[in-house]
Order: C-alpha cells, then structure tokens, then sequence
C-alpha cells in the first residue's frame, strides 16, 4: 500500500471509460507549494491525480476514477482526449523555465512505487506511459531530457531500447528539415505508429523536425536537436518492435 497525503482538488469531472494511460510532467514551478495550491485552485482549472514532491512525499488530488485536468490538447495513439484516457502525475521540479535539474532519487524512487500501485488497478500497457511532452510535442518539454525513463522500464512500466552499433549504421546518415523520399515516409510513418500526432506521409517539416525532438527528449536525451540520425532511427525501430512483443520489463537491447 503506498502512503500518500489527501489534498483534493475541484479539479476535475467525469470520465467516459477507464483509464488505460499515464502521463507524467513535471510542475515547473518554483516550489511545490506553489504547484500544489495552483493544482487546487477552482480558478487555474487546472489539476493532476498525484504530486510527487522532491523528498518522496506523494499528495493524492483527484480519484483515479475522474477526469482530471492535466494534459491540455495533445494526442497519442489517436486519442485526442488524453485527460479523458489518462492519469496524471505531477512531479515537482522546476523545470526549464525555472532552473531544471536531476530528480532525486528519493522521488524517482516514490514515482516507481506509485506507477506500480496504479497499474496494479488498471490495465494500463507500457507504450502507453509517456510524458507531457509526447501528446503535446508543439508546446510542452516535459517531465524532459533528466527524468529517467531508463530506469523506470526496468523497473517495468514503459519502453526503453538501445541499440547495437551495426543496428545505428545500417540505417545510414541523417534526416533533417526539409529532406524528402522513403526515409522520410518511414520516419513519419515509424513515429506516428509509435503514438505521436504526427501524421504519416509527407517531407521532412517542422512537424516532423517537432516530434523527433519529442522522440529524443524521452528515448535519446543525449541529442535533442530534431535531427534524425542513424541512432534516433535505430531507437524508434527498436521501440515498434518492443511494442508490439511481450516484455517482461520494457527494456530491449
């Protein structure tokens, strides 16, 4: 049983069918107070299922059982309405706007634990564990390149592929901002299957340039620059076959 503090939030109303996503952010506040008093605010109309704060501690907002407002626009997997699909959890870090820095490991530690206890209630499968800044690539960078998606696919909720060097050269050299042809196609076609709103088809443009910096921002975060190279293309290969296989924990390599 996880241990977490009632704060309830106004935020919130009713869904249409269970929740099969979780979405993670990061607050991007300066404090956690002031995140948690704007989650609860009739006013901002705005809220999360859970905060996890920096040392560990876990604040409950809104049931599990209602739509909380946390994703805004965005899409993944074709669903349009991820508030209506999705839990949601805050993580207290200030973000890029207000000094961005590592997560400790006390709080990774406690967003481990509580995904575990919410997936133990719902269906809720591992390439459907994203962050914010996946269904809204255009206008969101969060919970960023620091959080440790690594480390929370072995511990068994989400996706995470590394690939071999022969994998990275057999796919040749970079796709960027206006290229055309099949590599382009496949780019498009790989990220869109994977669940981006990116729609299939099409030159290499600022939508695509968009959602591969998303991409990297969650499964390369060494390189967030948009650009497509053989090792970018290689993880999100690797991430559609990962998909759509039964794993044990997420990780392939």
């Amino acid at each position: 049983m996880i241990a977490f503090t009632d704060a309830p939030s106004p935020n919130f109303d009713a869904r249409r069918a269970p929740p099969d996503m979780l979405v993670l952010h990061y607050t991007g506040m300066q404090t956690g107070e002031a995140a948690l008093a704007r989650l609860r605010d009739p006013e901002a109309k705005v809220s999360a299922h859970y905060v996890v704060e920096e040392d560990g501690r876990i604040f409950h907002l809104v049931p599990e059982e209602r739509r909380a407002w946390h994703a805004g626009r965005g899409v993944w997997q074709g669903q349009d309405d991820c508030n209506a699909a999705s839990i949601g959890i805050e993580i207290v870090n200030p973000g890029h706007e207000f000094g961005y820095r590592d997560f400790p490991e006390v709080q990774i530690a406690a967003v481990i634990a509580l995904i575990g206890d919410i997936r133990s209630r719902w269906t809720i499968p591992d390439n459907r564990i994203i962050g914010h800044s996946d269904l809204a690539p255009d206008r969101k960078e969060d919970p960023g390149e620091r959080f440790p998606w690594k480390r929370l696919a072995e511990a068994g909720h989400g996706l995470w592929f590394e690939p071999a060097p022969e994998r990275i050269q057999a796919l040749g050299g970079l796709l960027q901002k206006g290229d055309q042809g099949i590599g382009v196609i496949v780019l498009r076609a790989g990220l869109h299957r994977l669940g981006y709103g990116l729609k299939p088809g099409g030159d290499y443009d600022a939508d695509a340039e968009t959602a591969v910096r998303a991409f990297q921002r969650h499964w390369r975060p060494s390189r967030i620059d948009g650009v497509a190279d053989g090792e970018t293309r290689a993880r999100l290969v690797g991430l559609l076959q990962l998909a759509s296989a039964d794993s044990v924990t997420g990780v392939l390599n």
